[in-house]
């Protein structure tokens, strides 16, 4: 009995110490900061990478993010998508007033996520919330990139914004990705240009780097909700345990994938150890 008893009140102090953490984690940002360097960036440049805010709020219409954000001087911001939760009935009117903010300053370049691609398809569970999202955005000046590019002639970079299919995403499943799924759906590398690709979902990285992209922004494990020192991410949205992208530097033949640990929570209202991500990215030539 006493052995239950003191089995028991070790998991009531294990729950309080993750929730306990989970609400300072959940509630503050850090910033992680990467240099690039590539003989095609034709000047160098300041841009911020943002993922997954799913309408969460650093302090009132996320002040204190933005305020980081402008003590930064970007030359623009590239976001992942999942900038606001798909849920039947529930407000994007958080990322809505962020991304407002963002604008009136900065060029943004917006690739899809998940959440926004499912009210996409989806009208009979979410409406018109997606019509309705896209004129907010159209207001402001942002056109979401849905397999899209878009070239920043100034820097020398060709931004593209990857929508996939929602069988990608699927769970305890696993879709094989190539270039010529790429390919079909964005069109090909234009090699003259440092390429960046804007691809909500990390697993296909492999798939990414074939289809030639330099630079790979995805988002979308959330760092794995629970972190563990040494062992990493514990769990991905497909329900995987210990994914092998679950934030941080990845590289694969000559590609590099930055990936986000994101800013915000839906599912798993839970970050421990993993507080979210603000990244910027120092463009630099080789010979500049």
């Amino acid at each position: 009995m006493k052995i239950l008893l003191i089995l028991v009140l070790i998991a009531i102090v294990g729950l309080a110490i993750v929730f306990g953490v989970s609400a300072i984690d959940g509630n503050r940002f850090v910033i992680q900061y990467h240099t690039i360097e590539d003989e095609k960036l034709r000047k160098s440049g300041r841009f911020l990478f943002l993922s997954d805010l799913h309408n969460h709020s650093f302090g009132e219409k996320n002040g204190k993010l933005l305020q980081k954000i402008e003590e930064l001087h970007p030359d623009g911001v590239f976001l992942a998508g999942d900038m606001f939760t798909a849920k039947p009935g529930k407000s994007f009117q958080v990322a809505v007033d962020f991304l407002t903010a963002l604008a009136e300053k900065y060029p943004i370049y917006y690739g899809m996520g998940n959440h926004e691609t499912r009210t996409t398809l989806y009208p009979d569970v979410y409406g018109d919330m997606w019509e309705r999202y896209r004129k907010e955005l159209e207001k402001i000046g942002i056109v979401p990139m849905r397999n899209l590019s878009q070239c920043i002639e100034e820097y020398g970079i060709r931004v593209t914004g990857l929508e996939i299919d929602r069988s990608f995403y699927k769970r305890f499943s696993h879709h094989t990705m190539g270039a010529s799924y790429i390919d079909q759906e964005v069109g090909k590398v234009q090699k003259e240009y440092f390429q960046v690709l804007l691809a909500h979902n990390p697993e296909y990285f492999s798939a990414y780097s074939e289809w030639g992209a330099d630079l790979v922004l995805s988002g979308h494990v959330h760092g794995g909700v629970v972190r563990l020192p040494l062992l990493g991410g514990v769990i991905s949205p497909s329900l995987k345990l210990f994914p092998k992208y679950d934030g941080g530097v990845f590289y694969e033949k000559n590609a590099m994938m930055i990936l986000s640990r994101g800013l915000g929570m839906h599912t798993l209202p839970i970050r421990f150890l993993n507080p979210g991500e603000l990244i910027v990215l120092d463009f630099c030539g080789k010979n500049r």
